[in-house]
């Protein structure tokens, strides 16, 4: 344990080279995590003299641990069930068939017998969480599809720790048979996530609601922690990691209403313990043990990351993945895990690895993972025209009695009747290229991302009289709602719908307006085809109201029915085709999902 005076020395050491190196990297174009990694490395020999590094590194991996938190706050438990294809196929292929590959190679290169190879292989085939979430967060693509996809290959792998951890326990030599229990270890990890998902299901949000009522910050802050250190400690009780117990505990609460304000207590702690966690995979950086094996080293890291993400990438393709969204996720994942330390620590302790060759492998690992943020600088080389271009963010003259978030082209016809009917429109978006196109002629834009809170007050929207949420996105319309309805309760909002679903679930958010961005355009178009197949113009409008009407009350009565098997209902309720002649029968044809479904008005 390290004396007071230095544990302070410590903190000063620690908290001064990040504040050096991480502005000087980013602004170097390298990223913040290699500001870190390089600050570990230089501070490394100061404070080995002080303190022992594999504290800091213990302590610091709470930071993965708060990050998985925050990431499972925004994966609600539909969104993380759509991915189980990936999280459940992508997954387990990737880490088998990258497991037995690297085995190969580790048991050709004579660094063990076979037993000491299948760790070695299975443990490089894990990557780091924390780095590649941390570099998807930083570009802004943790949403996008190749980060949903990357997002749950590491999912798997943390999953993947503990039938790896009880491979160990079989592997190693004098193990007694009956103390090898597999099967048991895997119905205690199942049974703990079981209890897990029924606690955050039925006892947080109530929890969360006694506390909100006291209005006392601190202790929602407290309730917070106490909810993430909590759901770790139990899952590193039955041997799964830690940051698993925080994700599932964090996608528990995804749904809550106090999902933004959690992850406001939060991010504090997540930003600072995990900058301390890659300045501690610096600090273990054995750099002597590098320079004592470099002519092994040299060739082996760059191989095993090159084997690795040729792996990955045609996994991705065969899983569907486009050239681009393959390639960035194969240079994002080749490199060793933070997972690999523990088991190549407990490998060394079981009798299956030597401790010089613990060293050696745990040296390559923190050299891939030095490497990372470098692979990922050079991926972007392959994004496509579509990257977002940043601008600096400006707000003077902001503010106005309509704030617009998101200028589509749905946003620009609203924005030219409010600017018609002479109202003041203040714009907000996120792509450079519009807000350039829309300057030109005369629209008030600024630049900026609608999903922050900063932001929005920024950009004006205490003042505004009127919110139109205008973006493209289902789920960026949904966080923005979720947010401004969190934050500015009485704020009007006015938004775009994606479809009839969508329409629902906006209703049920108490949204002042919404409109499905097809349903009008759709109606005009049917009306005018019904003129010029000669109908009166009259007859042809009456039958379009109708249909509007009775859209309308269907709309209303699902809204209070709920969506659940609602929703069934409306994808394979059968069709029958009615006269457009008879307008009190006609039939509507709705998109009611991402898919083209046709269901009856009435």
């Amino acid at each position: 344990m390290a004396a007071p005076d230095s544990m302070f020395s410590q903190m000063l050491l620690l908290l001064g080279g990040a504040v050096i190196a991480a502005p000087l990297f980013r602004k170097l174009g390298l990223g913040t995590v290699l500001g870190y990694l390089a600050a570990g490395v230089v501070i490394g020999p100061i404070l080995q003299q002080i303190v022992e590094t594999e504290e800091v590194l213990h302590f610091s991996e709470f930071g993965i641990v708060f990050l998985l938190f925050i990431i499972g706050l925004e994966l609600k438990p539909s969104r993380l069930w759509q991915m189980r294809g990936d999280v459940f196929g992508l997954g387990p292929a990737q880490v088998v068939i990258s497991g037995l590959a690297l085995t190969g190679l580790g048991y050709l290169a004579n660094m063990a017998d076979w037993r000491g190879s299948l760790i070695i292989g299975f443990g490089l085939a894990l990557s780091s969480t924390a780095f590649a979430l941390q570099i998807l967060n930083d570009d802004g693509d943790m949403n996008s599809r190749y980060g949903q996809r990357s997002f749950s290959v590491l999912l798997f792998q943390d999953l993947a720790i503990v039938p790896l951890l009880a491979m160990i326990t079989i592997l190693s030599p004098g193990t007694v048979e009956a103390e090898a229990t597999p099967l048991l270890d895997f119905a205690i990890a199942v049974g703990a996530v079981g209890a897990m998902v029924l606690a955050g299901r039925y006892l947080l949000t109530p929890m969360f609601q006694v506390i909100a009522r006291t209005g006392a910050r601190e202790v929602m802050i407290a309730a917070a922690l106490l909810v993430v250190l909590g759901s770790a400690a139990a899952m590193q009780a039955v041997d799964l990691s830690m940051a698993m117990g925080a994700f599932l505990s964090g996608v528990m609460l995804a749904e809550s209403s106090y999902r933004h304000e959690l992850e406001a207590d939060i991010e504090p702690f997540r930003g600072l313990l995990l900058a301390l966690f890659f300045m501690a995979v610096g600090l273990s950086l054995e750099v002597g043990v590098i320079f004592d094996n470099l002519l092994f080293i040299l060739p082996a890291v760059p191989l095993f990351m090159a084997v690795k993400a040729l792996i990955i990438y045609g996994l991705c393709r065969l899983w569907g993945s486009p050239h681009q969204d393959a390639v960035r996720i194969a240079v994002l994942l080749p490199q060793g895990g933070e997972f690999g330390f523990v088991l190549f620590t407990t490998a060394t302790a079981a009798g299956l690895l030597s401790s010089a060759t613990a060293s050696l492998l745990i040296a390559a690992v923190t050299l891939s993972m030095a490497l990372t943020p470098l692979g990922a600088a050079l991926s972007r080389r392959f994004r496509s025209a579509e990257t977002r271009e940043e601008l600096a963010e400006d707000f003077s003259g902001a503010g106005a009695d309509v704030l617009m978030i998101g200028f589509s082209r749905f946003g620009q016809i609203a924005a030219q009747i409010l600017l018609a009917g002479g109202r003041e429109v203040t714009v907000i978006d996120d792509s450079a290229d519009r807000i350039r196109q829309a300057a030109n002629f005369g629209f008030r834009i600024y630049f900026g991302d609608g999903t922050r809170r900063d932001v929005l007050i920024a950009s004006g929207i205490e003042r505004a009289k009127i919110v139109a949420v205008t973006t493209q996105k289902r789920e960026t319309t949904d966080h923005i709602v979720d947010l401004i309805r969190s934050e500015f309760p009485d704020v009007r909002l006015f938004v775009r719908s994606y479809d009839r679903i969508h329409s629902l679930s906006l209703r049920a958010r108490n949204v002042d307006y919404e409109l499905r961005e097809t349903l009008e355009s759709g109606l005009l178009f049917g009306r005018h085809s019904l003129e010029a197949l000669g109908m009166s113009e009259n007859e042809a409008e009456e039958i379009g109201d109708d249909i509007r009407r009775r859209d309308e009350e269907r709309l209303q009565i699902q809204a209070v029915e709920g969506l659940g098997a609602g929703r069934e209902m409306l994808l394979n309720r059968p069709v029958r085709p009615e006269p457009l002649i008879k307008p009190k029968r006609a039939a509507v044809v709705e998109d009611v999902s991402s898919e083209t479904a046709v269901t009856e008005a009435g």
